[in-house]
């Protein structure tokens, strides 16, 4: 039987069979070969698999289908292992709130060169607009700005006053999406304001720290009634990129790339080198400082992770 995984807890699995529609609680039976590195866990939601039935109905996992894609985090105790957020994914759409709580450009650039590296769609949600006084609106307009010339697209929302949300359900009818963003950036609140039916638990900001309450404990995928499914994730802290090579980051960041093929030297990594295009350009302000402290932290990691 084949069927795909719906929810993910990390000791159990949702299975969705493909011909009757039919949910079974499934397990994972024998082990299966990962990716070669560690991961915390070797399903996802999103996955396509085998199983096959055993008394009351309780599915036995037997075999993965190759993955198109995936989106990984670092895992939250084991800083040397990951896990896979959610796989075969259309487009992953990355809330970022200006405040409560505040989103680093860090953290966005570490998604946005993540879903360059497995080849997902990223779509930049500015969330909570309608909040924003007129000079902090301005703030998020030259983010805005400075991504959609890079060439990713954006688009400002709210849950509450529904600006866009038209737009966000076009973009996400009949495709496999993934909601990320931190705690409290209101990523079940968008669910609920696209589909009220679905009732996600949502939290409030902490008032002490301005930062959201985990209130999703484990990834789910839920049926969107217009066409497509998303699958609501916990609140990641950090991405991660596996089995990537140092010389590879630059390629996951599209002005630096662009601009690297000026360098003097072909396999130049826009350190310290002379004649560096990329350096230039920072130093004039073409690229943006942030991107680059975030292209040097990855390429840091790179190193590390080759070392071990």
């Amino acid at each position: 039987m084949k069927g795909l995984i719906t929810k993910s807890t990390g000791s159990w699995y949702q299975v969705l069979e493909s011909e009757t529609g039919r949910f079974f609680e499934a397990r994972i039976r024998g082990k299966f070969k990962l990716i070669k590195t560690r991961l915390t866990n070797p399903l996802a939601v999103g996955d396509r698999v085998e199983f096959s039935l055993e008394q009351d109905d309780v599915a036995w996992i037997t075999k993965i289908e190759p993955r198109k894609n995936y989106l990984i985090r670092k895992s939250v105790n084991l800083s040397k292992e990951s896990h896979i957020i959610a796989s075969n994914i259309d487009v992953a759409c990355f809330l970022f709130t200006l405040k409560h709580p505040e989103t680093s450009l860090g953290f966005l650039d570490r998604f946005l060169a993540c879903c360059e590296a497995y080849s997902i769609k990223p779509l930049i949600l500015f969330n909570k607009m309608d909040v924003l006084h007129a000079d902090e609106k301005e703030k998020v307009e030259k983010i805005e700005s400075l991504y959609r010339e890079i060439g990713y697209e954006t688009l400002e929302i709210s849950s509450y006053s529904k600006l866009n949300l038209d737009v966000v359900q076009n973009i996400l009818q009949d495709k496999v999406s993934v909601f990320f963003g931190h705690s409290g950036s209101g990523k079940s609140t968008l669910v609920n304001a696209l589909q009220p039916e679905l009732n996600l638990k949502t939290s409030e900001i902490s008032e002490t720290h301005l930062k959201g309450k985990h209130t999703t404990t484990f990834a789910q995928m839920h049926f969107w009634h217009f066409g497509g499914s998303v699958i609501d994730t916990p609140g990641v802290r950090e991405f991660a990129m596996i089995d990537v090579e140092k010389e590879e980051i630059q390629h996951y960041f599209p002005e630096i790339f662009k601009i690297g093929r000026n360098c003097k030297f072909h396999n130049c990594l826009h350190i310290n080198e002379p004649k560096c295009a990329v350096l230039d350009s920072v130093e004039s302000g073409e690229i943006v400082d942030s991107r680059y402290f975030t292209y040097l932290k990855l390429m840091e990691e790179a190193e590390e992770n080759s070392s071990k």
